[in-house]
């Protein structure tokens, strides 16, 4: 049997080029996106389906991944790729519909679409979750604080998720790439580039897509730089508690594992 794909934004972009990838894999994709026209294209290409899906709205990705059950009779990968840029700040610009507006496509998206994905990869008996975030996820980005709070968002959230699911096969890691050459910095790549930002290749964030999918780690968070091989950040250990000079420290309670806070 065919694994099969779901993948959102997968009208341009990341989202086209994997959905080739996925395609050229062997595996069933159902693209989704708001851009039905791109979208079907997408999916006439690699042999796949179409549906319109919001990802601002919980009900459609409740819908799509009904869809990938009913016509692929499973789901194996939710690949949550859809969002936008954000292109303003705190001051000029800020808006309380603007502000809603990408942080519901950037990380309410993300909590939308695993969570309609999770009972299908359960029912399969496991899976992949992959999420699109972004290097602002990893590391400050003063000229656009709202979407590095957004992308920060979304690699907190796979970082638990992974360990919570691990148990029941069901992989959840994030792709970190820098600024890649597709239409999400059409309106800052002029800066980019003549600040010497170097603009990554579609195929190299693709690549790290495969290698994610390859692997066995889970929670993981991928930076795709340029010149670099795509891997996991390292993040660094949370300090433990300290307490007062002379006390002892409160005995540890065997039935509590609080895994989340034992980073690796």
């Amino acid at each position: 049997m065919a694994k099969a794909a779901w993948v959102t934004g997968g009208a341009s972009g990341i989202g086209a080029a994997v959905s080739r990838r996925l395609a050229s894999q062997g595996y069933q994709v159902l693209v989704t996106d708001v851009d039905v026209a791109g979208g079907e294209k997408v999916a006439a290409e690699v042999g796949g389906v179409f549906r319109r899906c919001d990802v601002r709205e919980p009900s459609d990705s409740v819908a799509a991944v009904s869809a990938a059950v009913d016509t692929f009779g499973g789901l194996d990968l939710a690949f949550l790729n859809a969002g936008v840029a954000t292109g303003f700040g705190l001051e000029d610009g800020f808006s309380p519909e603007a502000y809603r507006r990408v942080m519901s496509i950037n990380l309410d998206g993300v909590v939308y679409g695993a969570h309609a994905a999770i009972p299908a990869l359960k029912a399969r008996g496991g899976g992949d979750i992959i999420a699109t975030a972004s290097l602002a996820g990893l590391t400050a980005v003063p000229f656009d604080p709202i979407y590095g709070a957004n992308k920060a968002a979304v690699v907190g959230l796979v970082r638990a998720l992974g360990p919570l699911y691990a148990p029941q096969g069901i992989r959840v890691n994030a792709l970190c790439p820098s600024f890649a050459e597709t239409a999400i910095i059409e309106n800052v790549r002029d800066v980019l580039v003549g600040s010497g930002v170097p603009l990554l290749e579609v195929s190299d964030v693709v690549a790290a897509f495969d290698a994610i999918l390859a692997g066995e780690g889970t929670g993981e968070a991928w930076y795709v730089q340029v010149g670099r091989p795509a891997e996991p950040f390292a993040f660094r250990n949370v300090p433990g508690p300290r307490t007062p000079a002379g006390d002892k420290a409160p005995a540890a309670d065997p039935s509590v594992q609080i895994t989340a806070f034992r980073e690796g």
